[in-house]
């Protein structure tokens, strides 16, 4: 059976997830970690996509970044996957697949979920347990987004951009976020489209991805169809 094409709007943020086969570690050491940035680095810069927000996970990876041609995440995450993969092989003396197979992306209704879907990435190693806080995982967006650390991997998007008059205010209001929590139902609402790879967002939202795209946006509506009664006249 023939893959479907995944969903593209120019310029419009997608989740993007990429797992270690059988959830084995991508990274080992700070090494792996430094390298795979400068990997995304490199490859998102030719291929046109700016990034975000992003979490580098002991098994898996989280971006949210938005594209400017059809071909800039594939290529991005296809450039990355061979040079990455080449490295983390000969450096632990390894064959075969590092990955578990395609990476899962999603559209994300900028209005509604850009900030949600930030926060999502940034607490990942807080909802893992692996810090307290985000600011105390290196490996993640939250320093620049929230602390204003100089990083050349990220490209604010313009709602973030729109929380202040000047970046330091923009930080702030953003590190303010955090201080509501995620909602089970947000969370598993991110969770449930990137997997099943239909857009994040609100009906309208949905609705424009599917006159955009000139494909179905939204899973059918589960049961049987209401049955039509006939006119008695």
């Amino acid at each position: 059976m023939a893959r479907l094409a995944r969903f593209y709007l120019k310029d419009q943020p997608q989740h993007i997830i990429q797992r270690g086969n059988n959830r084995e570690p991508i990274f080992a050491n700070q090494q792996d970690y430094e390298f795979y940035l400068e990997c995304l680095l490199d490859a998102a810069t030719r291929h046109q996509l700016k990034i975000h927000a992003y979490v580098l996970m002991t098994n898996h990876v989280h971006i949210l970044a938005s594209p400017l041609e059809e071909s800039s995440i594939p290529k991005t995450m296809q450039s990355i996957g061979r040079k990455y993969v080449q490295y983390f092989n000969h450096y632990y003396d390894r064959t075969g697949t590092l990955w578990e197979g395609r990476y899962k992306a999603t559209l994300i209704d900028s209005e509604t979920y850009l900030l949600t879907c930030m926060r999502y990435i940034e607490l990942n190693p807080v909802r893992a347990r692996l810090v307290r806080l985000p600011k105390n995982y290196p490996w993640s967006s939250f320093k620049f987004n929230a602390l204003g650390e100089v990083n050349k991997l990220i490209t604010p998007h313009d709602l973030y951009n729109n929380l202040g008059k000047t970046l330091t205010k923009c930080q702030l209001a953003y590190s303010h976020l955090f201080k509501e929590r995620l909602s089970i139902k947000t969370v598993d609402d991110i969770r449930d489209a990137t997997n099943k790879a239909w857009p994040l967002g609100t009906t309208k939202f949905k609705r424009k991805v599917e006159k955009l795209t000139k494909r179905r946006a939204m899973p059918k509506a589960k049961g049987r169809p209401k049955k039509v009664e006939s006119d008695p006249s």
